[in-house]
């Protein structure tokens, strides 16, 4: 019988636990995949914790990718063998899963499991970010802080080919290295800089168009004054804790700011948005212009600790569980 990391009750990583799954057999619009790699993402701590609530129990984790080894009858387009991967709904820290059909996206070949399990969520998330919340083009100026994270050193390299400058902030010296290395211009060790001040240097005194924050507390409120007047604050995440509740009026007093929490669910909703942001992510990753640097790997059944890895901060680039 396979295994799974299954959740029975929310709290820390030790709430993991290592089960036998029936699986089952397919159902109305199913596929069955046998799992070469999950991904692992801080989201995936908010539902283990419960601040993004789970009907308990439950298998988390929101991207992987494997194999086909069995389809429902009126599943087209896919047949076993596929190779293919996806980026949502949870369940993903399995040996074998049931998953909807129209969630999948088949991988071309210059794409390697491992690979797509590192990247589907992060990749497209970064995709949704640089080129639909505000297309980033040739010439920009852009704020990426946690430039050396999974989705951050994606989004640094992909803005950096479109022709951006990318100011990092980053935790430490060596993360400032992989950042550097990974599209970002301009590093900021925001533990020991003041992230503001030295992006007015940078700037010469300019303010910048936009901002992405996955960070959230600690930085949210501070990277306003980065922007300069109507620029967008694009805020995707918050490693650091949850933002507190602000005036809209503030926005005004920092310059008629714009404000915006996307998910990447909602970009993805439609089978053709989907095709659409996997294939340009696809296209990217295969032509070198991004690569996907798998930092970390750990056993499914370790999952636990993939999780304290990641809950302090001892995590760079993209980490996945083998399977």
């Amino acid at each position: 019988m396979p295994h799974a990391m299954q959740i029975r009750q929310t709290g820390g990583p030790e709430v993991l636990n290592w089960t036998a799954v029936d699986v089952g057999e397919t159902g109305s619009g199913q596929v069955r995949l046998r799992q070469a790699a999950a991904g692992l993402n801080y989201i995936d701590v908010y539902h283990r914790t419960g601040y993004y609530p789970q009907p308990l129990p439950f298998i988390p984790g929101l991207e992987g990718a494997g194999t086909v080894e069995a389809v429902a009858q009126d599943v087209r387009g896919l047949k076993v063998g596929d190779r293919v991967a996806y980026a949502g709904p949870t369940g993903g820290y399995s040996e074998v899963r049931l998953i909807e059909a129209d969630r999948l996206v088949k991988l071309p070949d210059a794409i390697s499991f491992d690979q797509a399990a590192a990247m589907m969520l992060q990749g497209m998330t970064a995709q949704v970010l640089i080129r639909q919340v505000y297309p980033v083009k040739a010439g920009d100026l852009i704020l990426v802080h946690a430039a050396a994270g999974g989705t951050g050193l994606i989004l640094c390299q992909w803005a950096a080919a479109l022709g951006a400058t990318v100011i990092g902030t980053v935790s430490t010296d060596a993360k400032a290295e992989i950042a550097h290395a990974h599209g970002c211009s301009h590093t900021i060790l925001y533990t020991k800089q003041d992230f503001v001040a030295e992006v007015s240097r940078i700037c010469g005194g300019e303010k910048l168009p936009v901002v992405f924050d996955s960070v959230g507390k600690d930085t949210f409120l501070r990277s306003l004054d980065c922007l300069r007047p109507r620029g967008l604050m694009v805020t995707f995440g918050q490693a650091s804790g949850p933002i507190d509740p602000i005036a809209p009026v503030l926005l005004s007093q920092k310059g008629s700011l714009f404000l915006t929490r996307p998910l990447l669910s909602h970009y993805i909703e439609r089978r053709d948005a989907l095709e659409a942001s996997a294939n340009e992510l696809f296209e990217v990753v295969a032509s070198g212009k991004v690569r996907i640097n798998v930092t970390q790997r750990f056993a499914l059944k370790d999952a636990a600790d993939a999780h304290k890895a990641l809950e302090a901060r001892a995590t760079s680039g993209s980490t996945i569980l083998t399977i």
